[in-house]
């Protein structure tokens, strides 16, 4: 239970920091730090959930990442199942707290759906973003499994390359689809943002949900090639 503790917590972290400082400075192409800031945002939390609470559960925090680990033998299902449910629920439990402060507050959402993500840096294509999804996570979770194998020493270094994979596949993808590479940062947003009245986000949620988990099977697929071509050798 620690574990998916640890779970619940890290996602409810990365959606508060991320979409919360998405909501606050708003991701408009015309105004590019936002950009940047929401990306650092995204990255850093990573970093910092990496170092605390990294020996306790890994610090997967996205479903995706999960998968990855299951697929490459880092974990068996029922703690996979575990693990989802916890990342789910936190990233429902982040965005009801972002909810609260800025309705308290009365701090407008620069993002208009609590920092969900959608297709309109796509011109409304799902074909497009499911691509823009599969690739971006492809590369956040080789990253993670390379970085992750215990077979190969990376030194206490792993948390901040892993957090700045992640800022840099959000520099591209935020312009594109808001950059999910985790479902569980996406069903959150979007069950707040349909509860508050705007069913956008919910329309096109199962291609950050989907597509995520399609990029993540294949870097795990790519990855044991990859590694077994070299342990061959």
């Amino acid at each position: 239970m620690k574990k998916y503790l640890a779970e619940f917590i890290g996602t409810a972290v990365l959606v508060i920091l991320g979409c919360g400082t998405a909501m606050l400075v708003g991701c408009d192409a015309a105004a590019g730090s936002g950009y940047l800031l929401t990306a650092l945002a995204f990255g850093l939390t990573i970093v910092a959930m990496a170092y605390s609470i990294g020996n306790i559960s890994g610090c997967h925090i996205n479903p995706a990442v999960s998968l990855g680990v299951l697929m490459t033998g880092g974990m068996n299902g029922k703690d996979f199942v575990g693990y989802v449910v916890a990342q789910v629920v936190g990233a429902c439990a982040g965005a009801a707290v972002l909810a609260l402060i800025f309705s308290l507050g009365g701090v407008p959402d620069m993002t208009g759906g609590f920092g969900s993500n959608g297709l309109s840096g796509v011109n409304g294509s799902a074909g497009a973003g499911f691509i823009v999804e599969v690739v971006l996570t492809f590369i956040f979770v080789m990253a993670v499994l390379g970085v992750t194998d215990s077979k190969y020493a990376h030194g206490s270094f792993g948390g901040l390359v892993i957090g700045l994979t992640l800022a840099l596949v959000h520099i591209l993808g935020i312009g594109l689809t808001g950059t999910s590479v985790n479902p569980a940062r996406s069903i959150g947003p979007a069950l707040a943002a349909l509860i508050a009245g705007n069913t956008a986000p919910i329309a096109s949620l199962w291609v950050f949900i989907v597509a995520p988990l399609v990029g993540a099977a294949l870097a795990a697929l790519v990855y044991k090639a990859l590694k077994s071509a070299k342990d061959a050798a």
